[in-house]
């Protein structure tokens, strides 16, 4: 019998938001396979998950496919984790998923943690539909990704690092108008969790007075949105 493949969302700050089934997954898992070993450590002994991690990271992945996929040929449970959230989420594991799906093997992702779900439910801001664009490109794409998102309808969520964050709030002010809503969460389920609601401007101001630190999800309002609230204000 060929084994499973599991991603196993894991705590974005919060360890008490492990859930019951990822802890049994992770003890019974024949291998676990972790982003950071040096992160997932701790956190699988907190959970008494007695069990060697190894690494599975954006750089080997694909080197490392081939034999998981032998693994799990062979019978074996396989187990994936992330640093935080929901593996393949802006973190690896889809090439894992589709060469496990190619190759005919039983992939199952368990419901958990992700930053953008909380992000987006507390933005205040339309949540029957949206887009979620991950990390936007540096360099390369960069400006034709903003010029897009500014005619999209649909509110849009995407995460940010400390060392951009002013600088694409910048940018989304200039394609999309200042005045445009929007909510800024950082440090999602720890102690300095913080959700900052505005305009472009309102929040840029906030951060450029504010110590930048932790992780970003930014949410902004769809354009479809911004027609609505001048509608309103006009009736």
């Amino acid at each position: 019998m060929e084994g499973k493949l599991f991603l196993v969302p894991t705590p974005i700050g919060n360890l008490e938001d492990m859930t019951f089934r990822a802890i049994r997954i992770l003890k019974e898992a024949d291998v676990i396979l972790a982003e950071d070993t040096r992160t997932s450590a701790p956190m699988l002994k907190h959970f008494g998950i007695d069990k060697k991690a190894y690494s599975h990271h954006q750089h080997n992945e694909h080197q490392a496919t081939s034999e998981i996929i032998k693994f799990l040929k062979e019978g074996k449970n396989v187990a994936l984790i992330s640093d935080a959230g929901t593996p393949a989420i802006s973190d690896p594991g889809f090439f894992l998923v589709r060469e496990a799906i190619k190759n005919d093997l039983a992939v199952e992702c368990l419901p958990g943690a992700t930053a953008f779900v909380p992000a987006l439910v507390n933005s205040g801001l339309p949540s029957d539909t949206f887009i979620f664009e991950g990390f936007l490109p540096v360099k390369k794409g960069r400006q034709t990704r903003f010029k897009k998102l500014a005619e999209e309808d649909r509110t849009i969520i995407l995460y940010e690092s400390p060392h951009r964050l002013l600088k694409t709030l910048e940018e989304f002010a200039e394609y999309c108008g200042e005045d445009r809503q929007a909510s800024v969460s950082r440090e999602l389920t720890k102690m300095y969790e913080e959700t900052v609601r505005g305009t472009l401007l309102e929040i840029k101001t906030h951060f450029e007075n504010n110590i930048l630190k932790g992780e970003f999800v930014i949410c902004i309002a769809g354009k479809t949105e911004v027609k609505k609230s001048k509608y309103e204000k006009e009736k």
